[in-house]
């Protein structure tokens, strides 16, 4: 895109679509100056009405605007609405509005186009100061650049940087071979704690270290395997992890590497209350959740329910209303929850499977719910093991509102995969799940863990590797 050097003032020209996105965006900008065109107060006041969630940041948006306006009288609004912030400078807020704005012939009346155009006039209006146009339109930035006006994307939101990789929440160390402590050069003290096995480090810890991070020797056949419950900047302590590859299970389900026995560990964890699972499709992440769900649900009773959600977001056309009940309607966006329980229930010796008997069903019944996301506001979710499926389908915010339902013994298990996103406006660095992962890294009661192909039919692989 169109870039030019910065100089010391700059004005950041606000799409409506940035502002939709974040409705804190005016605050984003330090001591420079925000101008919100008339165009973007004009889309503001389209979309204001009715009870979508584009309405209601519209109208978040305009509240906003109001209130910083009603504080000043129309000289101040003339010469820039002080933005006041909690820390560092203070910015400055512009409306523009030009009465005698023209589009070029051979351009459309839209509102894109006229925002180009009131871009363009601040521009020459302002030869002092880097007049720059800020959208999360693409097509818009592409135009922009024909036209050759300085336009950039809004990178605020974002978790993490284009050139950064979400952490994965696991480091592994294979090539320490028997000796991890001494390829790590630290000391350490091994103790046990009632039922743990508890590592005392002390030296150079690794600075890419988080707390509930999983630390193995190996990423298959690991000797090591264990999480960091402590972190200081020179010592460190380690739980070691339950092997659920052999012996232990969970309601039948064994790990094959590392990262999914550490994610059963997860799933298990008393002290953990969220936990997010990533990876592609065929890793196992809602298979082992259940199987953690149902353990925890039906045979320690630690849970007294399970409440199965994901976003109702079709991969391509969608098929129109549905009838039934609020489960029935959610039933065809459920397909890895009945595919997963029946290989659950699948009787490994005649291959049949119990998920149809009506004793099984009863009892699955009166444990899961399936619930569609739009209405758990409000809710308070007590003994609940709340599962989030295809969380990357959600907006920080949608997902924030999720998460907040969590009341008095409640563990939230989110997964997905930002490499399948079918939200039109939503990236792998801006989506809820990356922004989850991000913001619990260093949380004592969360942990992450992305989940790497073990077991994946040939047909799947082919198909990533050809596609």
């Amino acid at each position: 895109m169109v870039r030019i050097d910065k100089k010391a003032t700059r004005l950041y020209v606000l799409d409506t679509n940035v502002l939709i996105h974040d409705p804190a965006a005016l605050y984003q900008f330090d001591e420079h100056e925000v101008v919100i065109p008339m165009t973007v107060l004009e889309e503001l006041d389209k979309h204001k009405n009715g009870v979508r969630e584009i309405a209601r940041t519209a109208r978040q948006v305009s509240r906003t605007l109001s209130d910083l306006t009603a504080k000043v009288d129309i000289e101040q609004i003339r010469q820039g609405i002080p933005i006041d912030r909690v820390t560092g400078p203070q910015g400055r807020l512009r409306l523009l509005c030009y009465s005698d704005l023209k589009i070029p012939n051979n351009l459309d009346d839209s509102p894109d186009n006229r925002l180009l155009c009131e871009t363009c006039r601040l521009r020459d209006e302002r030869p002092d100061a880097s007049v720059i146009l800020v959208t999360k339109d693409i097509n818009l930035r592409v135009k922009a650049a024909a036209l050759g006006v300085p336009v950039e994307d809004y990178l605020t939101d974002r978790a993490f940087d284009d050139a950064d990789a979400m952490t994965d929440g696991a480091r592994i160390y294979p090539d320490a071979g028997h000796d991890l402590w001494q390829a790590l050069a630290v000391d350490v003290n091994v103790e046990r704690d009632h039922d743990r096995v508890v590592y005392r480090l002390k030296g150079e810890i690794p600075a890419e270290w988080h707390l509930g991070m999983l630390v193995s020797d190996h990423d298959q056949e690991a000797t090591f395997e264990a999480i960091v419950r402590e972190l200081a900047p020179h010592q460190a302590t380690l739980e070691l992890l339950t092997n659920y590859r052999h012996g232990a299970s969970v309601w039948g389900v064994h790990a094959h590497d590392s990262r999914q026995n550490f994610a059963l560990n997860l799933l298990l964890d008393d002290d953990i209350d969220l936990v997010t699972v990533a990876g592609s499709a065929g890793t196992g992440k809602t298979f082992m959740t259940l199987a953690a769900a149902f353990q925890q649900t039906l045979d320690s009773k630690r849970f007294e329910r399970i409440v199965f959600t994901r976003a109702p977001i079709s991969m391509s056309e969608d098929i129109g209303f549905l009838p039934g009940t609020e489960e029935e309607k959610m039933s065809p966006w459920m397909g890895a929850f009945h595919d997963n329980m029946d290989n659950l229930l699948r009787d490994e010796h005649d291959g049949s499977s119990t998920w149809n008997e009506d004793a099984t069903r009863q009892l699955l019944a009166s444990r899961v719910q399936i619930r569609a996301p739009g209405f758990m506001r409000g809710r308070t979710l007590n003994d609940t093991f709340l599962i989030i499926d295809e969380a990357q389908n959600f907006t920080p915010k949608q997902l924030k509102s999720l998460i907040t339902r969590a009341g008095r013994n409640t563990k939230i298990v989110c997964l997905g995969n930002v490499g399948q996103i079918d939200t039109p406006y939503l990236t792998a660095n801006t989506c809820g799940m990356a922004a989850v992962v991000q913001n619990f890294a260093n949380w004592p009661h969360g942990g992450h863990v992305t989940l790497r192909s073990v077991e994946r039919s040939r047909l799947a692989l082919a198909g990533e590797e050809l596609l």
